[in-house]
This record gives C-alpha cells, sequence and structure tokens, in this order.
C-alpha cells in the first residue's frame, strides 16, 4: 500500500444554509501530516495529509464554531495527530480517541486533560483486524470515572450481534452514522425500525444523523437520506449529533461537497429548535458539559 489518496473536496461550496451560533461539526478526522505523525503499520488506507489547519479552514467556511475530532483508524491507536489538532483548536474542539485494551489510568487522565471525552470501538472489517468485545467493555469501565462515552461504528447487519455488547457498555453510548442504515427502505424500514428498537433500550443512546454520501446510493440531493432519517432526528431530539464527517474517509471515487453537506441539516432537523438541539445543544452537553449547565 503506497499510493496515497485524497477523499475530500478541494473546492466545497459555501452552504445557503446557516447554522446557528455556536454550531459544532461532531464527526470529523485529521490525516497526519504524516511527517510528524505517521500512518499505523496496519492501516488499511493510506490518505494525504488532511491537517488540523485545513480542518479549521473549512469549520470556518462552513459557519461552525467547534469541533470533534475522531480518531481515525488509519492511525490506529497513536492518538497524536487527533491530540494537537484539539491543542490547536483553543478550546474550540475535543476529541475522541481509540486506545489499546491495557491502557492504564494515568494515560486515560492525560487524556481527559489534553481535551478527549471518548473512546471508539470499531466493528467494520474492512477497517479494523479484530474487535475484542471482552476488552473493549473493560476500557468502558475505566472510562467511566473520567465521564467519557463509547463511540460505536458498525454496520447494520451484526445490530442483532451487537446488542449484548452495547447493553453490557456501563456508559452512554454514540453510533456513528446511524449504523449505516440502507435509507432506501424508508423511515420505516426494517433497518431504522431495529435501530429504533436499540435506541428505545437505554435512554442514554445516542447517533449521529451522518453521511448521506456513504448512505444514499442514489447520491445528490440524497432524498432517501433525507426521508429516512428527518423522522429519526424529530423522534429522539435529545440524542442526535452532526459531523461532516471531513475529510471523508475512503470516499475518493466519491467526493462529496461540504456544503451540500450542511445543506442536509434543514431536511433532517425541520426546525429551528430541532436545528439548536442538534447542532448545539447536544454537542455542547456531550462535549463541552461544564459550559452547558
Amino acid at each position: 500500500m503506497s499510493e496515497r489518496v485524497v477523499s475530500w473536496h478541494d473546492d466545497p461550496s459555501t452552504p445557503a444554509f446557516v447554522p446557528p451560533p455556536g454550531s459544532v461539526d461532531a464527526h470529523c478526522h485529521v490525516f497526519g501530516p504524516m511527517r510528524e505523525f505517521p500512518f499505523s503499520p496496519k492501516a488499511k488506507y493510506l490518505p494525504e495529509d488532511a491537517t488540523a489547519e485545513m480542518l479549521f479552514a473549512l469549520r470556518e467556511r462552513l459557519g461552525f464554531s467547534r469541533n470533534v475530532v475522531v480518531q481515525a483508524s488509519c492511525h490506529g491507536t497513536d492518538n497524536s495527530a487527533t491530540l494537537n489538532a484539539i491543542a490547536l483548536a483553543g478550546g474550540k474542539a475535543r476529541g475522541v480517541a481509540v486506545v489499546d485494551p491495557d491502557i492504564s489510568k494515568d494515560d486515560l487522565a492525560e487524556l481527559h486533560a489534553q481535551g478527549i471525552r471518548g473512546v471508539r470501538f470499531n466493528f467494520l472489517k474492512r477497517l479494523v483486524d479484530a474487535a475484542p468485545k471482552d476488552k473493549f467493555i473493560e476500557i468502558a469501565r475505566r472510562v467511566e470515572s473520567l465521564g467519557w462515552h463509547v463511540v460505536v461504528y458498525f454496520e447494520a447487519d451484526l445490530l442483532g450481534e451487537m446488542r449484548p455488547f452495547v447493553d453490557a457498555i456501563p456508559v452512554p453510548v454514540v453510533v456513528d452514522h446511524m449504523g449505516r442504515p440502507d435509507v432506501a427502505q424508508g423511515a420505516d424500514g426494517a433497518d431504522m425500525t431495529a435501530f429504533r428498537t436499540l435506541l428505545d433500550s437505554r435512554d442514554d443512546i445516542w447517533f449521529k444523523a451522518t453521511c448521506p454520501d456513504r448512505l444514499d446510493a442514489a447520491g445528490p440531493p440524497w432524498d432517501d437520506f433525507a426521508n429516512a432519517v428527518a423522522p429519526l432526528v424529530e423522534d429522539y431530539p435529545n440524542r442526535c449529533l452532526w459531523g461532516t464527517d471531513w475529510p471523508h474517509p475512503n470516499m475518493q471515487h466519491a467526493i462529496p461537497d461540504d456544503g451540500q453537506l450542511v445543506n442536509m441539516i434543514p431536511r433532517i432537523a425541520r426546525s429551528p429548535l430541532l436545528q439548536q438541539q442538534l447542532l448545539v445543544d447536544n454537542p455542547m452537553r456531550l462535549y463541552w458539559p461544564e459550559e452547558s449547565q
């Protein structure tokens, strides 16, 4: 694996939708720069650098105020690039880490001091070689005292298998990209119905209403995504988050325009109140609770 790939739009449009003041892009990543933060030898893809400075420039262009930087699988459990981005943000970013199962309490406390507020467990086999559920539960128990949450990433066909694992997690859970449902099935389709059952099983399961570019095979303007996701946001308004997913890992063959992604927001959060909850109130409560009392 030697050819580095670009997966982000080099000139995204300025969105027509203006996010409310204080809006948070609650799911984004940074890649490298490789000369400072090498990629993991186990990485399944080798991206071009997508730096913190590039992310912050995009944030300004799209009209957002803060970022939640999620550790990308290409960096493995070395969170240095993510932590660097948080440090450069000057208080306008928090993060979600990926950690080794044997990480110490002192190391977790240091991650907390540097702005990490959650840990991510990835179950996509094309991105990770192993996902040891028993070790993940041990990590979840260790981060409970820090007030962190767990982010889980899986595909819809694994939801049934994931239920006992999610039930055993002792901290709040955030599901990346709603567990990647088939949005063409509609709001009442099998995948969304199963996902609602998961949400109804606990009142501390959150979800990211993200990635029409990944989930809607029909392509822009992503009508299937809008129709399937809007009722979910409306029914669970206090547990939804939104993010760009920049720099869109592994999307080099269908690179989305980030301005168009922002224009999806009023189609899934169809009132100013829902937009405020999705973009400001919910992410602030989860990532900056000391400012949202």
